[in-house]
C-alpha cells in the first residue's frame, strides 16, 4: 500500500512538473468584441467593435490563466456610419481622448476542467471598474486548418454604463449594456 501511495505521490508531481502555460494570441479575424443595449424599450440594439486583440496565458493542468484584451474604439461598428459618430463623441465613448477599452484578468475561476468565469478590471473613458466575464463556452484542441493549438471562448458580462461616465440619455437609453466576447487564439 505504501509502494502504491508512494508511486501516485511520485506521479502527481511529475505530471504538475509537465504542466506549463501555454500563450496565445487572438485571431483578428475571429476576435470580436460586442454590446448591447436597450433603445428607449423599443429594441435591443446590438453593436460590435471591428478591431479587438488579446493575448492569452492558459494552464489548463495548473488552471490558471490570463488575458489581456484591447478593443479599438474607433472601429466601433453600429451599422450606421451616423450612429458610430454618435457612440464615438464625448457623451459616450469619446474616442478622441481615449481610444481604447481595456480588459485586464486577475483570475481565471475554473469549474472542473472547463474555465467558467474570469475576473477582471475593465476600463472605458479612464475609468476602471472589477468585472467578472461569465464563459459560455470554450474549447482547445488543434486547429485543422493550421495544425496548431487553438483555443476558442465566447464570454459575457452586464455593465452600467453610467458607472464609466458614458450614461447620456439614461434611463432611457438603457444603462445596462451586455458585453459579448468571441474569441478565437493560436498559440504562440
Amino acid at each position: 500500500m505504501k509502494k502504491i501511495f508512494a508511486l501516485l505521490v511520485a506521479a502527481g508531481i511529475s505530471l504538475s512538473a509537465f504542466a506549463a502555460p501555454e500563450s496565445f494570441t487572438s485571431d483578428a479575424n475571429h476576435t470580436f468584441a460586442r454590446f448591447e443595449y436597450s433603445h428607449f424599450g423599443y429594441s435591443t440594439q446590438q453593436s460590435r467593435f471591428n478591431n479587438t486583440t488579446a493575448k492569452i496565458v492558459l494552464d489548463r493542468v495548473a488552471k490558471t490563466g490570463s488575458v489581456e484584451a484591447t478593443i479599438d474604439t474607433k472601429s466601433v461598428d453600429t451599422g450606421s456610419k451616423l450612429f458610430d459618430g454618435h457612440i464615438q463623441g464625448e457623451d459616450f465613448l469619446d474616442t478622441a481622448k481615449f481610444p481604447t477599452i481595456t480588459y485586464k484578468s486577475t483570475k481565471f475561476n475554473f469549474d472542473g476542467d472547463k474555465v467558467a468565469s474570469i475576473d477582471g478590471n475593465l476600463t472605458i473613458k479612464g475609468v476602471t471598474k472589477p468585472v467578472k466575464l461569465t464563459v459560455t463556452h470554450m474549447q482547445c484542441m488543434d486547429h485543422p486548418m493550421l495544425k496548431k493549438l487553438a483555443c476558442g471562448a465566447n464570454a459575457t458580462a452586464t455593465i452600467k454604463r453610467t458607472e464609466f461616465n458614458a450614461g447620456k440619455y439614461a434611463p432611457y437609453v438603457g444603462d445596462d449594456v451586455t458585453l459579448t466576447f468571441a474569441v478565437e487564439s493560436i498559440k504562440d
